[in-house]
């Protein structure tokens, strides 16, 4: 875990100093280690950075996200994949991006919203044994199983590999979404909704 934070605080102090024509890598594509949710052959990939001790990536989770699945996901025209980039504190974002890692893949989403919901309370001082606790209750996996995983290579690789990618881009902050590889600044369900709209229609 001190490896991948101070990785972390390197990649930040990279794109801090980097040139922007440096950073202005592609999205890296979206293979079978993302986490995702929706059809794989849906006509728009939604890619999300965020962290889970990032407030504005929680309101978007609980105020934008339950809508934009209904109308997007569900309906089979966008697959959401999430990548990691956590932020500061680090000794919450961290652990928690290895527990959503560790979760079952297909509960990957449970986990997040579990995460996302109790964040206020554990930024604000509460307990985070009982925010980890209610992430790992809905995660598809066992106290032991998450235990074991966290731990591993594997889990670090992948979560450096979110973090590698998002500074190649010139990532600085959270939420960052991109559809269809391209940037969106209004992260809102009718900005979104403008960019998805002409590329479903294009199918």
């Amino acid at each position: 875990m001190i490896r991948m934070v101070r990785r972390l605080l390197l990649s930040m102090l990279m794109l801090a100093f980097a040139p922007v024509s440096a950073l202005a890598g592609p999205l890296p594509a979206v293979t079978a280690a993302d986490r995702s949710i929706g059809r794989a052959d849906a006509p728009v990939t939604v890619v999300e950075y965020a962290s889970f001790a990032c407030s504005h990536c929680a309101d978007w989770h609980q105020l934008v996200y339950p809508e934009f699945k209904r109308r997007f996901i569900d309906t089979g025209q966008v697959r959401l994949v999430f990548r990691n980039l956590p932020t500061n504190p680090p000794e919450l974002s961290m652990p928690a991006a290895a527990l959503a890692r560790c979760a079952a893949p297909e509960r990957f989403y449970d986990v997040a919203g579990a995460l996302m919901q109790g964040q206020r309370a554990v930024l604000y001082g509460g307990d985070r044994t009982v925010w980890f606790d209610s992430a790992i209750a809905v995660s598809g996996r066992t106290r032991a199983e998450i235990d074991a995983c966290v731990v591993l290579p594997a889990t670090r690789a992948a979560i450096n590999a979110d973090i590698d990618g998002a500074v190649a881009m010139g990532v600085d902050s959270t939420p960052t979404l991109f559809v269809n590889g391209q940037p969106v600044a209004d992260h809102s369900l009718g900005g979104l909704a403008t960019a998805i709209a002409p590329l479903v229609a294009a199918r």
